[in-house]
């Protein structure tokens, strides 16, 4: 009986100690991430901040709206529309409403709201003398299939005049619901740990990616034949409003002087001729920079202020010619 009692008394003192040393290392971890410049935890604190589960299922997520937040040190605020950016304004005859639709590099992650792409193109029309105003409909973790359904369902009623579908190389794969587990969704320790773990199982080379890309651009790949089917679920109901549409692709910002993508910006163009899209390859905007001119924060491949400068100016004539037309 004593010898039963004595290993209970061990196990639980395993286990208080465990707890306590777990607790331990989770307040070391959030006050060394205080500082917001840990890419990692800052996109599960935009989760935790400024996500918040959909009722429609192909969203899986949504906008918290409104909702403010300081994330990788840059104030990021929603409206009630679930856009980045202040209320929006009131419809009017005559006004030109262009809308971006697209993912955490649409939304401008890691960059302040008057440097985002769509700000600036903002900027640059209004500066030819045009009532124009940009919405920035991106959210992070978005592919096609889920910035088109959020376009169909609960933006429409902005009545863009032009949607710039701001295509990343990876909208067409399957995204799954996401949501994660209990410790997953509240502790930063349990994040890094899955991170470290993925890392260093998975294989992040050059070969690889340009393999993986070659199986999601395979015309019978699910997540390609999905990205294609929301495309023209777009290209029938701006056909039926008068919206003009604008497909950009965005190059991936890794290797931009042996640039290895270019057969999805081809396929791509292919497609936007295909569903009667403006065609807008991004890459020529990029050609000349390296990963350290343009990663918002080493370890952050999203572009920074420079690089949504470099899109809008090449998006901004574009845009122009297409009005006076």
């Amino acid at each position: 009986m004593k010898h039963m009692r004595n290993v209970v008394s061990s196990l639980v003192l395993f286990v208080v100690t465990m707890v306590a040393c777990l607790a331990a290392a989770e307040v070391v971890l959030r006050v060394r991430n205080s500082d917001e410049t840990n890419y990692d935890i800052e996109m599960w604190r935009y989760a935790q901040l400024l996500k918040q589960p959909s009722k429609n299922p192909v969203l899986g997520h949504e906008h918290v709206r409104p909702a403010e937040a300081s994330l990788q040190k840059v104030n990021i605020r929603i409206n009630s529309k679930g856009l980045r950016g202040g209320p929006v304004p009131p419809i009017h005859s005559g006004q030109r409403r262009i809308l971006l639709l697209g993912s955490s590099i649409t939304l401008g992650w890691g960059v302040k709201e008057p440097d985002t792409t769509a700000a600036q193109l903002e900027q640059l029309l209004r500066a030819d003398g045009e009532d124009v105003v940009v919405f920035n409909a991106g959210i992070g973790n978005y592919n096609a299939v889920r910035y088109v359904e959020r376009y169909l369902t609960m933006l429409a009623d902005l009545e863009p005049t032009d949607i710039v579908v701001h295509y990343f190389i990876n909208d067409a794969e399957e995204l799954d619901p996401g949501g994660g587990n209990f410790l997953l969704r509240n502790s930063q320790l349990a994040v890094t740990l899955w991170i470290a773990a993925n890392r260093f199982l998975g294989d992040n080379g050059q070969k690889s990616l340009i393999d993986h890309y070659k199986q999601v651009y395979d015309p019978s790949a699910t997540g390609y034949r999905s990205m294609l089917s929301a495309l023209e679920q777009l290209r029938i109901a701006t056909a039926a409003q008068g919206t003009r549409v604008y497909l950009a692709v965005v190059p991936d910002v890794h290797n931009l002087k042996n640039y290895p993508f270019h057969f999805v910006h081809q396929r791509m163009g292919q497609v936007a001729k295909q569903y009667g899209f403006t065609y807008i390859d991004l890459f020529p905007a990029f050609r000349e920079l390296t990963p350290e001119e343009v990663w918002a924060l080493p370890g952050d491949p999203h572009p920074n202020r420079l690089g949504h400068q470099k899109m809008a100016r090449a998006l901004y004539p574009v845009l122009k010619e297409t009005a006076r037309q």
